[in-house]
């Protein structure tokens, strides 16, 4: 058997940022990734060597030398590791829907500058809404930081942050008295989470939209370099990163961790584990329900998921340099609640009410990996369910190509509508359903979002859990989903175990 001081489950940002910050204090941390490229979704894949395309990472939030994200890898010493390349600041995503536009820029000021100008009768209720959303994303990024200060009430007692946090975003935009365009407009970019504003706490939106509105990146070199930057970080103070070790059960002997088991058979014993697996994976199946609570088992098999993410993946014959550095936010319908009906039932009506189109070859020009000269690399993705029950061995099934198709049409004939005709200039097209996220990453339901409900709709895990030497990291933690939510997840489990303070100091220059 073998011994180490922490075994940490997959190699996801939340994982390896807890298992970095472990080794670097010393730790023998051994990282255990079912698959063979390490990464979790900041790899990247690469097809007919023409191609490299990131599985999750498309932009970046919060990273400007002042932000969180940068705090983290500063902490570690490796921020000088991955450059960043700002998307336009005055335009980072630009939102469509019928008959107006909304570009979206860096600064509380401007967004709110430009969402009155959208919807001018919608004046009060904006300034309401953002003042409201604005302190809830002070409040906790200073809690993160151990920063928190008093700040004077708002006028209105009905709008204090406290009241609002863990409330539904549909209850905020009624409070504040909202027209559906602008409320519409605010929650336009949802499907970085993955739920509509009537199954969305208003921390879960601000979490998203302050971290990009601190500013909008993308990594030099892709994605990976993400992932990379803290693989190298774990092996030169001492840990190790094991691919296609996939982690079968975790032992617990009277409530205690003593290690875990690969499906190899491989016993390895250690008397600290963090999964960043699936967050009821690892409760139900890694660990055993009888270890928990019963509350607890109950609260997670009853769990509720965002819903899965389908992806088109785009190579072109032609450029895009007509294009600015932004993403797109491609609307055919100003109801959100309605859209989202419409994608959890497989869209039945044969077109997806929204898209979000992710431009890697405008995001990172001069890499030569990301497609050839004169080419285009995109993506089109949305949250959508797909429709059918399929057999486990799902990819040959006719039912699950038929409905593939049917799929790879609907985004495809999205991307036309925002960019024009495409079809004669694909040099290469391949599409990704929630059931390829379950094969490669094991979540539940093929959700890259995480939890939708545990409970109630805003309880999220902790990082700790009831079983002694347990903890979990992740996108189903409180700490919200995204690269930057996950990243927190990994410091803040990695002070939880430490016990001392690791986030702000990084934020001043103080490696770990």
């Amino acid at each position: 058997m073998e011994r180490q001081d922490a075994v940490v489950i997959g190699s996801g940002m939340g994982a390896l940022v807890c298992a970095a910050y472990l080794a670097a204090e010393g730790r023998r941390v051994l990282v255990c990734e079912q698959h063979s490229i390490p990464g979790g979704s900041t790899h990247a894949f690469r097809r007919r060597r023409r191609y490299e395309f990131d599985v999750g990472v498309h932009y970046l939030g919060d990273c400007d030398p002042d932000g969180l994200l940068t705090a983290v890898y500063r902490g570690l010493g490796i921020d000088d590791r991955v450059r960043l390349r700002p998307l336009d600041p005055d335009c980072f995503d630009t939102v469509t829907f019928p008959g107006h536009t909304l570009k979206v820029g860096a600064g509380w000021s401007t967004y709110r500058e430009r969402l009155i100008a959208a919807c001018p009768a919608d004046t009060h209720g904006i300034e309401r809404l953002l003042g409201i959303c604005a302190a809830i994303g002070d409040e906790k990024r200073a809690a993160l930081l151990g920063t928190a200060r008093s700040r004077p009430d708002p006028p209105e007692p009905a709008d204090r942050p406290a009241r609002w946090a863990s409330r539904t975003l549909a209850e905020l935009f009624a409070h504040c008295g909202l027209s559906p365009r602008a409320a519409a407009l605010f929650a336009a970019q949802s499907g970085n989470y993955g739920t509509p504003p009537s199954r969305t706490t208003v921390l879960t939106h601000v979490y998203m939209l302050d971290s990009y509105l601190r500013g909008a990146s993308y990594p030099e070199g892709g994605g990976h370099t993400l992932g990379t930057a803290l693989i190298e970080s774990i092996t030169e103070h001492g840990g190790s990163v094991r691919t296609r070790s996939r982690v079968e059960r975790i032992l617990v002997e009277r409530g205690t961790v003593t290690g875990v088991r690969l499906a190899s058979g491989e016993t390895i014993t250690a008397p600290l584990v963090v999964s960043g697996a699936d967050f009821p994976r690892t409760v139900l199946e890694l660990t055993g329900a009888e270890h928990f609570p019963p509350a607890f088992a109950r609260r997670t098999r009853e769990a509720a998921m965002r819903l899965p993410v389908a992806v088109l993946y785009l190579g072109l014959s032609r450029p895009l340099d007509h294009l600015p550095n932004t993403n797109l936010w491609q609307h055919t319908e100003w109801d959100a609640e309605a859209a989202y009906k419409e994608l959890e039932a497989g869209c039945p009506s044969g077109r997806l009410p929204f898209a979000f189109l992710s431009f890697a070859s405008l995001k990172d020009p001069e890499s030569p990996a990301v497609c050839p000269p004169g080419h285009a690399n995109l993506q089109v993705m949305v949250p959508y369910a797909m429709p059918g029950t399929y057999p486990p061995r799902y990819r040959r099934d006719p039912c699950y190509l038929h409905d593939k198709q049917r799929l790879r049409h609907m985004l495809l004939a999205a991307a036309e509508d925002a960019l024009g005709p495409l079809e004669d200039h694909i040099d290469h097209i391949e599409t990704s359903t929630g059931l390829t996220h379950t094969r490669y990453t094991g979540s539940s339901g093929g959700t890259p979002y995480g939890l939708a409900r545990w409970g109630t709709l805003a309880a999220r895990p902790g990082v700790e859990t009831a079983v002694r030497g347990l903890y979990v990291v992740g996108q189903s933690t409180r700490y919200g989903s995204g690269i930057v939510g996950t990243a927190l997840s990994g410091v803040v489990c990695a002070e939880a175990i430490t016990r001392r303070r690791l986030l702000a100091p990084g934020r001043k220059g103080a490696a770990a």
